[in-house]
């Protein structure tokens, strides 16, 4: 074989001086067929060693036959059917080597989103334990988004994943964005909507939300996590890179230290897919987005109520104490992330902040104190006597009705 640089002479004598093949060839005191060959040759010449053969060669079509009738046979089990004994590292890069011919390939799209066209929603349920009040720890849900073109990150901790905490929990998050997506991807979410029939069925406060903000929610199909890879590689990013090493003591510790980090360290990041910043992208992302709605969707929990005499309403799970003068009244109950207010016509009757424990009971002092100075009262008044008139009736006329006779009429002389 000839060497690397004579096969770079002859190019050099040829091409650059105009030599003949056979003048190149006495010179360099090789054949003229070298020569040609090395002319002919666009590639430095490579030694290459005969091969020698492979121990599985000889199973190779036993292994086809299997994967033609059975492409996700494991190897292990065609070991087993081809009876072999010798090494399995051989035989599995072989199988992996035959497989794809037999098995249809499952590419994964590679989608490019345009500016303010999507944002991909989720739930993400932190593996650690958040004190909420009441001596108790939970991991409430935290809902994350996350923009398709600039991949900016939003997200926020929630008391629940009941429709009025996860709607509020999303415009908390637009309102922060300042700007809403045209379309939030979502899976299928109980609070979101689910599939009937093969279509996707949007809730009446999904449907009342993207309605009130004019942009459209998808479902993603049951059983398909690449639909939304772009917010689940974030839940992955967050418990790596955000939870490891922290401690919290309440919620709002919680979302104030993801705030932080999300602005100083998630959004200013250097993204490997799209070869910069979230923070370089995010302006043109947000000036393709709809602008948010002068009215506010209505979210949160509402509800209306006739105030029963324990003068308390329940929002998830916890009671929350009213003012008792409107005991009997209609009242109008809301709650969002914060707090928890009852209104009676058009007057204020309760505010408390909003529990994330379960099952408690909050109380208002002056509502307490309010309801003990009225039943005070109620036991001090008492009722009047009746002023009633009853007739007297006369001793003659019970003497008649009983059939008894006037003694003096009858001569009958008394006992002195």
């Amino acid at each position: 074989m000839i060497k690397v640089e004579d096969w770079a002479e002859i190019r050099r004598l040829h091409r650059a001086e105009g030599m003949p093949i056979k003048a190149i060839a006495r010179r360099m005191g090789i054949s003229k067929n070298t020569v040609k060959r090395a002319l002919a040759a666009d590639e430095p010449p490579k030694y290459r060693r005969a091969g020698k053969g492979s121990i599985v060669d000889a199973a190779e079509p036993t292994i086809r036959e299997l994967l033609a009738e059975f492409p996700d046979m494991p190897a292990t089990v065609i070991a087993e059917r081809i009876g072999w004994e010798r090494s399995m590292t051989v035989l599995k890069d072989r199988i992996r080597q035959l497989r794809p011919q037999y098995k249809p390939a499952d590419p994964a799209s590679r989608t490019a989103y345009q500016p303010g066209e999507l944002a991909q929603c989720d739930l993400w349920f932190p593996p650690a334990k958040v004190p909420v009040g009441a001596g108790q720890q939970t991991s409430p849900p935290v809902l994350v988004m996350v923009s398709g073109y600039s991949r900016w990150m939003l997200a926020r901790m929630l008391p629940s994943r009941a429709a009025g905490d996860l709607f509020a929990g999303m415009w908390a998050l637009l309102g922060m964005l300042g700007a809403a997506p045209k379309t939030l991807v979502w899976d299928n979410e109980g609070a979101i909507g689910q599939w009937r029939a093969g279509c996707p069925v949007l809730t009446a406060e999904a449907n009342a939300f993207r309605g009130t903000l004019g942009i459209k929610i998808v479902q993603c199909r049951p059983a398909d996590p690449e639909a939304k890879g772009l917010v689940e590689r974030a839940n992955e990013y967050l418990e790596t890179s955000f939870l490891p090493g922290r401690s919290f003591t309440n919620p709002g510790d919680f979302n104030a230290q993801l705030d932080h980090w999300l602005a100083h360290r998630a959004n200013v990041r250097h993204h490997r897919r799209i070869e910069c910043r979230p923070a370089d992208r995010i302006v043109t992302d947000m000036a393709a987005m709809v602008p948010l709605p002068p009215v506010a969707p209505v979210v949160g929990w509402r509800t209306s109520t006739r105030l029963a005499r324990d003068h308390y309403v329940r929002i998830a799970s916890n009671d929350y104490s009213v003012h008792p003068s409107v005991i009997g009244r209609l009242v109008e109950v809301v709650a969002d992330l914060q707090e928890v207010r009852v209104t009676c016509g058009g007057q204020q009757v309760a505010a408390h902040p909003r529990c994330w424990a379960v099952h408690q009971t909050i109380t208002d002092p002056a509502h307490a104190q309010a309801a003990a100075a009225m039943r005070r009262l109620r036991l001090q008044t008492t009722r009047p006597p009746a002023d009633t008139e009853v007739e007297q009736r006369r001793l003659s006329d019970y003497d008649a009705l009983l059939g008894v006779q006037d003694i003096g009429a009858a001569g009958i002389e008394g006992v002195a």
